[in-house]
């Protein structure tokens, strides 16, 4: 196998006393789409900022590029970093903007102008606008403008400091497609910070949840969601219903049990239980609010949840319900989008669901 682009190994950062970073190891393979997650705080900005190299690490290691990184400063490091406050040079027109790190290269005139060119073209933006200045253009033209800059020089590396979070929701949707399809177009490796959670599973190959300086959990995006690795990434990655279960092992699998659901055989597969859920922890049952459909009066199922509607949500392409179970419980289900309501507030629902979309967490 080839060698990582990124290596980190145990990097700890302290800002004083205060631990930002604790043992981080991973590793982004070229070309990658890497997202780091995580409540404010977690030290996901700190790990961005050690590998454009605005931050020295206090213990561990970091290769890049087959390169140790270790007093390298950030702009000798095959990196390039998009801000989330883009700083773009107000007095520099857009050709200016985007070709400056070709210009700091000493590169000549005419390569610039082509390589400015070719950027235009990939980002999407006009050529009348190469004479603009940012005050000049929209919010998403000049997002366009500080990536086309910091893909300009061709960087192995491409760091995102959640250079979408000002932007509206129909421009950062556009914005998103683009950053897709830049990616996948230039081959460069991207390590993007982000609070949105449904952008990460919308771009990224891995998904790299932190919480507390600490890597909590690091796989594929559909790994992340339905197979976390405990209660806290269930409930951060997309909303979910956890019920407290009680487990008992039994050959192949469990035997659970779990309010308020009813079912003739409540049975797991060994697969379906975390490792430390299945050690004897207190466990929950996650359950996504797209598992679950309404059922029709008399309409089997796997398992059943009974209960009233307590609200519901109409999103366009979905309808989220809040259930009130029988027990108390409340319980969250998404339906698809449609012209007429399946079920009005305060009618009596019956949920079904599949047993094999189920997982058990460690709480």
């Amino acid at each position: 196998m080839a060698a990582p682009l990124i290596q980190a190994t145990d990097i700890t950062k302290f800002y004083g006393t205060y631990r930002a970073l604790s043992d981080i190891t991973l590793s982004v393979a070229n070309g990658e789409f890497l997202a780091l997650v995580g409540p404010s705080g977690c030290g996901k900005t700190s790990l961005l900022k050690i590998l454009a190299g605005f931050e020295e690490v206090s213990s561990g290691s970091l290769i890049i590029d087959g390169k140790d990184m270790a007093g390298v400063p950030a702009s000798a490091r095959p990196t390039r970093m998009v801000f989330q406050k883009l700083a773009l040079f107000p007095h520099k027109t857009v050709a200016q903007n985007i070709g400056f790190p070709l210009m700091l290269a000493k590169r000549p005139k005419a390569e610039i102008d082509t390589a400015v060119r070719r950027m235009l073209e990939l980002m999407h933006l006009k050529e009348s606008y190469l004479n603009r200045f940012p005050h000049e253009l929209s919010g998403g033209e000049q997002q366009r403008v500080a990536l086309a800059r910091s893909m300009v020089s061709q960087p192995p590396v491409l760091l995102l400091d959640e250079p979408m979070s000002a932007l509206d929701a129909k421009l950062k949707k556009s914005l998103q497609a683009e950053l897709k399809y830049l990616h996948r177009h230039v081959g460069t490796s991207f390590v993007h910070v982000t609070h949105d959670l449904e952008e990460a599973m919308m771009l990224a190959d891995r998904i790299c949840v932190m919480r507390a300086g600490r890597i909590v959990q690091l796989g594929g995006p559909a790994e992340i969601y339905y197979r976390p690795a405990n209660a806290f990434v269930a409930g951060f990655i997309g909303d979910t219903n956890l019920l407290p279960v009680t487990l008992t092992p039994e050959e192949g699998g469990f035997h659970f049990s779990c309010l308020p659901l009813a079912c003739a055989a409540p049975r797991l597969g060994a697969d379906q239980v975390a490792p430390g859920a299945a050690s004897g922890g207190t466990a929950l049952l996650m359950i996504r609010p797209e598992m679950l459909r309404l059922l029709a009066p008399g309409e089997p199922a796997e398992a059943v949840i009974e209960g009233t509607v307590s609200e519901y949500f109409i999103r366009g392409a979905s309808i989220q319900y809040r259930i009130a179970a029988t027990d108390g419980t409340e319980i969250v289900m998404d339906v698809p989008g449609t012209s007429v309501l399946p079920a009005d507030q305060g009618a009596p629902v019956r949920l079904g669901l599949t047993l094999s979309d189920l997982f058990v967490v460690e709480a």
